[in-house]
């Protein structure tokens, strides 16, 4: 089914590389306009290049007035505001002995901060456009604890309670508001990190086909996801878990690597 959000004005952020930036082309293919969303000027400016009718913001989602301008801007220039894809995300590992006060507020601002500010900022133009759809992007560490990724589980932790506090609490004004857990995406987030972690392109391919559905997902396989949640197809649906991890939150690590 071609079109499925056509004419829709869809901010997504963390949009200039990896899954926003798969999501925000599917989103286009389907008819949205595109707002990218990013701190990374030449890499956003160069993927709203790429993309039809989309149109790149500087945006730092830890900065409120930021987050303000990035929502005003979008509805001066298209009009409206029908969804946002909360995607900016920061994963850095650390114990919590290993976890300082400044590292706990770092990893919360990108990833909890950032999404209640256009959260905020962005339900007015949602209630004046008639209803929408948010989808906040978390993870499987939101549900299930990992001993070196402490504030990243709680962060992710406190945006699934954000999500199902704002689905029930605009749900009359017809604004849907879901959590996604991808699975892992091979990003290059994911390729930085393995390689500050000693890990090359060989290791990271053999980790992937250990995974239940034997490889790693790719951007366009959260993207898909989105289309339905900030699709009219959708309409029923908000305050959910949506999964899409590869049954990274069914199956053990072991049964995983046995599987």
């Amino acid at each position: 089914m071609a079109h499925r959000l056509l004419d829709k004005v869809i901010i997504v952020t963390g949009a200039a590389q990896g899954i926003g930036f798969g999501v925000a082309q599917l989103l286009a293919q389907e008819g949205a306009r595109v707002v990218i969303a990013d701190k990374q000027v030449e890499k956003g400016e160069a993927a709203a290049q790429t993309i039809r009718d989309a149109h790149f913001h500087y945006t730092d989602v830890t900065v409120e007035a930021d987050c303000a301008a990035l929502v005003r801007t979008t509805v001066a220039r298209f009009g409206r505001l029908d969804g946002l894809v909360n995607n900016v995300g920061w994963f850095p590992r650390a114990t919590i002995e290993e976890t300082t006060t400044e590292f706990w507020e770092a990893v919360m601002n990108v990833n909890v901060r950032g999404a209640f500010y256009c959260c905020k900022y962005a339900i007015p133009a949602l209630q004046h456009a008639g209803g929408g759809s948010v989808v906040n992007v978390g993870s499987v560490h939101g549900l299930q604890a990992y001993a070196n990724l402490i504030a990243y589980g709680a962060a992710k932790g406190a945006l699934l309670n954000l999500t199902r506090t704002l689905a029930g609490a605009y749900a009359p004004d017809r604004i849907r508001f879901n959590y996604l857990i991808p699975g892992w995406v091979m990003s290059e987030g994911e390729i930085v990190l393995a390689e500050s972690r000693g890990r090359d392109a060989e290791a990271l391919k053999a980790l992937g086909e250990q995974q239940a559905f034997g490889r790693h997902q790719t951007p366009q396989d959260t993207a898909y996801a989105c289309v339905y949640l900030l699709s009219d197809e959708s309409s029923q649906v908000t305050g959910t878990v949506f999964h899409i991890d590869g049954g990274m939150s069914a199956l053990t690590w072991r049964e995983r690597r046995m599987g």
